[in-house]
């Protein structure tokens, strides 16, 4: 079978059997909430006696810890291979079973980038009293190897968190209201995830395009939210009514427009090109002037790429610097010039250089 079979589906069957049929290195990123293997032992009752809805489902329960482990490879190693190069895995779970799936994922070859935690800005309260309350799950994010050259949008996640590097610890509230599915006034699935939680993961760690895999769909959030960002999904779930749910809400899911869709780039990911570079194009030409955003100061550029102001000269960047009083300054966003009549970062120069070089 071919990728395109492959692209913005789901399927009702069995995860490790489904996922023996994707064809090696097919997918960017595959997020994967697991059954955690709670093994609760007495229901839970609250302090006015009514019952509460725990996760005590079929699919959660496993004879022993050996048996949940050897479920526990088999789907990570067939994830690991479907993972392109340079791939990347998502995995959610609590103390239950996260540090079995991370011993796991580190011995299969995986290399773990971070953990995240999710604060439930709203958990369930410890009815029995005899615990601290459980209000958080942890996350662990990997790429398919040491080597690979994982996708992480770091300008897109700062712009998300008003221009702060976002941290590890996220704080985010548990589904409900109205993106909770319900049937006849009951949760259709126990553990579903708000669709907050992943929108940062698949902005984070997946471009548009890319090809997303959930080996444990249930109510379908993993490609509601891929749907909506224009990543290509595929989900696998065994349990035919969280597929039904999952179906009919990706019916009524409409992707964003594509125009909005474009991510920050990293400066990273940016070519490091010479000013020099520019002059040698003709592109820039020695004697012209370049202005600081308001014009109030100039300098004159060299025939070596350098540039003069009053007593200063040296690169754009140490030029500047000077100016400001600062250790640094990124000359490219500092240093203005006329493009065209009208003012422009020399920095738009750059596009014509690759269009001369690419």
């Amino acid at each position: 079978m071919s990728t395109i079979d492959f692209k913005n589906k789901i399927i009702n069957g069995e995860s490790l059997k489904e996922l023996k049929k994707i064809p090696s290195e097919s997918f960017d990123l595959v997020f994967a909430d697991p059954p955690y293997n709670l093994q609760l032992k007495n229901k839970l009752i609250r302090p006015d006696r009514s019952k509460v809805n725990a996760v005590n489902d079929k699919w959660d329960q496993f004879e022993s810890f050996k048996k949940y482990d050897e479920f526990s490879i088999c789907w990570l190693k067939e994830c690991r291979r479907i993972l392109k190069k340079n791939g990347a895995l998502w995995v959610i779970g609590s103390y239950h079973n996260i540090f079995r799936l991370g011993t796991i994922i580190q011995d299969l070859g995986f290399w773990i980038l971070n953990d995240v935690i999710w604060n439930k800005s709203n958990p369930m309260p410890n009815f029995r009293g005899t615990r601290f309350t459980n209000a958080h799950e942890t996350l662990i994010w990997a790429s398919k190897s040491q080597k690979s050259k994982y996708t992480f949008n770091y300008q897109s996640l700062k712009c998300l968190n008003d221009d702060l590097q976002m941290r590890s610890n996220w704080n985010l509230p548990i589904c409900n209201g109205s993106e909770r599915l319900k049937k006849n006034g009951k949760k259709i699935h126990s553990t579903q995830k708000p669709e907050a939680l992943l929108h940062r993961i698949l902005l984070a760690s997946s471009n548009k395009e890319d090809m997303v895999l959930d080996p444990f769909l249930g109510s379908g959030t993993t490609a509601t939210v891929a749907k909506k960002l224009g990543r290509i999904y595929y989900g696998i779930e065994k349990e035919k009514s969280y597929f039904k749910a999952a179906e009919e809400r990706l019916k009524k899911t409409k992707p964003i427009e594509d125009d909005l869709l474009d991510t920050l780039k990293n400066n990273r990911s940016k070519p490091r090109i010479p000013f020099g570079s520019l002059v040698e194009l003709g592109i820039i030409k020695p004697g012209m002037n370049i202005f600081d955003q308001k014009k109030k100061i100039n300098a004159k550029i060299m025939a070596d790429g350098s540039v003069k102001h009053k007593s200063a000269e040296g690169s754009i960047h140490k030029v500047a610097a000077k100016i400001l009083g600062a250790e640094s300054c990124n000359g490219w966003t500092y240093w203005y010039c006329n493009i065209n009549g009208s003012m422009k970062p020399i920095d738009n120069l750059r596009q014509k250089f690759l269009s001369k070089t690419l």
